[in-house]
């Protein structure tokens, strides 16, 4: 087993360290037992393809082959691509957090043979700079303490271990009422930067599940600066450098606390929540801002971002020729040279300056004009970016991680079936079809269990539970954009395998990993947001809609189980609990919307399309032809087509609207709630 043993990986991120000096493994029980037999540490770097510092780390450390030989020499070396075993990262990030470190990528671990964590950190430079320690000193204290300092090691093991336990064993409660997430968002609305957006400072995030608990306060209180919250936030994402004005698309993260400099790896998962966000916000307030952000992104999914058979691909490299954003940034003298006449508009508008905005160059944005301007003058700035578009794609471009991951697959899906429905584009409704479709085709095993990760014709590694809630989650937004029952029944079948595989009998909730899965530190249960919803927190409303869609009680029973398996966490943490929360309300507060009438009907068409100008987070659309019945559980159930025509019953708890047969009534009625 000397030597690197990357090279027959099929991840982008494992293959990039294939020619390294170090004799990397990938995780398995070959390199455990290896370092069992040789009574090595191992040595567990963690990052993912996107990662900018992962680069950084490779490049000064990893491919130095003096800091090789003293890997090889007293550690067996293990590289895991954080987006193929989330598993993995959850359990030893959390580990590093119990140490006292804070979180983030490359996660440097140090494990004892059996793999426990006894010290870790990130980053680490080839010297001592930036307050960090240098990786070979590192290295040497490492190899050191286990040589020296077993018991020490032993006792850091036992403490973190035991602390690691409370992953799987979170804080339960009696539930969660309507008036405590009132409480949470009344909370977390004083974290907002209301002048420029986003919660806290430096570096900054867009949250979506954050924004989207803060826009369902709203729709509920109507608290002016829940509102306010939301839309100061997006508006400075949408104008600021973290957004690619001329290719479209969100980074991941800004730097700095205007939105300005973007950590500039674009992500799948990223993409897909601010696309849904954007639309539902849309749905009310109509922003030509977030219409054409929408548009824009999709457009670059299309374009860039879709794999063969229609799933998308995970993520945009941060680096081109070994610097960050350099693909993205520009100079006022090559704007000049591409727009003639046209660049000094161009450059007002667009923050285009002498000595540039960052690090000597320029970061296109419009955070000085948060607003469009008139129609001609987006025309004619559309075509100065268009040409602008056309230069940089002569660039060298960063690369693309192309495996398709199950659960980001299902938030893109869903994100698009949401945009097309509002938005009126059957043509974003079909994409997300297709890719609805790539996933039953590749990721689908025999047996009807997913896999959670596709690269060049092969599906692998077992599904995670945010796949099957995310792919269940995707499967209904179809189903309320199309009324095809093939999508509720897919989301069924999922659910089924989560309660039968996933389901905690002794706690309530959902692990993370199958009850048959491979065994490792710890078997985790959490419903606390990451980068990505959690999957308990999605479950929630997946099983809430399954409720209302279908009358079968044992879905509210088992959505009431896993708010209440998590409930006390709210004591602990209120930041990471969105998604959760935002389930919990539509168990609770679900607007039920049924349309009676002939499927291929214009007028129940007409009914359908007056659904799209609502902004309603909660709510339900049911559509069934005439002489169909509803469960008899259902507000509506024996309700009948007014006159022979298509009608429309919108309900709110047992209570139901009289029948509505004209379009604009109905949208008229879905405006005031």
């Amino acid at each position: 087993m000397d030597g690197n043993a990357l090279a027959g990986e099929t991840s982008p991120y494992l293959l990039q360290h294939k020619d390294n000096p170090v004799h990397w493994q990938p995780w398995g029980t070959a390199a455990l037992a290896r370092a069992q037999a040789e009574d090595k540490p191992i040595l567990l770097s963690i990052g993912y393809a996107a990662c900018h510092w992962c680069h950084v780390m490779a490049h000064e450390s990893f491919e130095t082959p003096a800091i090789a030989a003293l890997m090889n020499a007293d550690f067996i070396n293990v590289k895991v691509d954080r987006e193929e075993r989330p598993d993995l990262d959850t359990i030893y990030m959390h580990a590093l957090h119990l140490m006292g470190e804070q979180g983030g990528w490359p996660l440097t671990m140090f494990l004892t043979p059996q793999g426990e964590p006894f010290w870790g950190g990130t980053y680490f430079p080839p010297s001592p700079r930036f307050g960090r320690p240098g990786f070979p000193d590192v290295l040497r204290a490492i190899a050191g303490a286990w040589r020296d300092k077993r018991s020490e090691i032993a006792a850091n093991v036992t403490a973190v271990t035991k602390a690691l336990g409370r992953l799987a064993q979170p804080a339960a409660g009696d539930g969660i009422s309507l008036a405590l997430i009132d409480r949470v968002a009344e909370r977390l609305v004083q974290e907002v930067d209301m002048a420029e957006g986003g919660i806290g400072g430096a570096p900054k995030f867009p949250q979506p599940p954050l924004l989207a608990l803060l826009w369902r306060g709203w729709k509920r209180q109507r608290a002016p600066v829940l509102r306010d919250a939301v839309r100061v936030t997006l508006d400075h994402i949408c104008q600021g450098g973290i957004y690619d004005h001329l290719g479209g698309g969100f980074a991941r993260y800004s730097v700095d606390a205007h939105w300005l400099a973007p950590h500039f790896e674009k992500m799948l998962y990223d993409n897909a929540l601010l696309i849904e966000g954007l639309t539902t916000v849309w749905q009310e307030t109509r922003s030509p801002l977030y219409a054409a952000r929408v548009a824009e992104t999709i457009a670059w999914v299309e374009r860039e971002m879709r794999v063969e058979g229609g799933g998308f691909a995970a993520s945009l490299d941060a680096d081109s020729e070994h610097e960050e954003g350099k693909f993205y940034v520009w100079d006022a003298a090559e704007i000049d040279a591409v727009l003639g006449a046209r660049a000094a508009a161009f450059k007002d508008i667009y923050d285009v300056r002498p000595g540039g905005n960052w690090e000597g160059h320029t970061i296109l944005n419009r955070l000085r004009h948060l607003t469009l301007g008139e129609e001609a003058s987006e025309a004619a700035l559309a075509e100065d970016r268009a040409r602008l578009l056309a230069v940089r794609a002569t660039r060298v471009r960063p690369a693309r991680d192309d495996k398709a991951l199950a659960d980001w697959n299902g938030l893109m899906i869903a994100a698009l079936a949401a945009a097309g429905q509002a938005f009126g584009r059957n043509d974003w409704l079909a994409r997300a079809v297709e890719g609805f479709d790539f996933v039953l085709a590749q990721l689908a095993a025999a047996d009807g269990r997913l896999r959670h990760a596709w690269r060049a014709g092969n599906g692998r590694l077992h599904a995670v539970l945010d796949d099957y809630a995310n792919l269940s989650r995707a499967a209904l937004a179809l189903h309320q954009a199309t009324g095809e029952e093939r999508y509720l029944g897919h989301a069924r079948r999922w659910v089924a395998i989560c309660d039968r595989d996933y389901w905690d009998a002794a706690g309530g909730g959902y692990f993370f990993t199958a009850a048959d899965g491979e065994a490792l530190l710890i078997r985790t249960k959490q419903a606390l947001d990451s980068p990505n919803p959690s999957g308990n927190g999605t479950l929630v409303e997946v099983l809430a809609r399954l409720y209302y869609l279908t009358g079968e009680a044992h879905y509210r029973t088992r959505a009431e189980a896993t708010v209440a398996a998590f409930a006390g966490e709210l004591q602990h943490n209120i930041f990471g609990l969105a998604t959760l929360l935002n389930g919990a309300e539509l168990l609770e507060r679900a607007l039920q919307l049924v349309i009676i009438g002939a499927p291929a009907a214009a007028e129940t068409a007409a009914l359908v399309a007056a659904v799209r100008g609502a902004s309603l987070p909660n709510l339900v659309l049911t559509r069934i032809a005439p002489g169909v019945a509803l469960p008899d559980s259902h507000p509506a159930a024996g309700k009948t087509a007014l006159g022979g025509r298509a009608t429309a019953y919108l309900c709110e708890g047992p209570v139901c609207s009289p029948p509505i047969a004209d379009p604009a009534a109905l949208a008229a009625a879905l405006a005031e709630r």
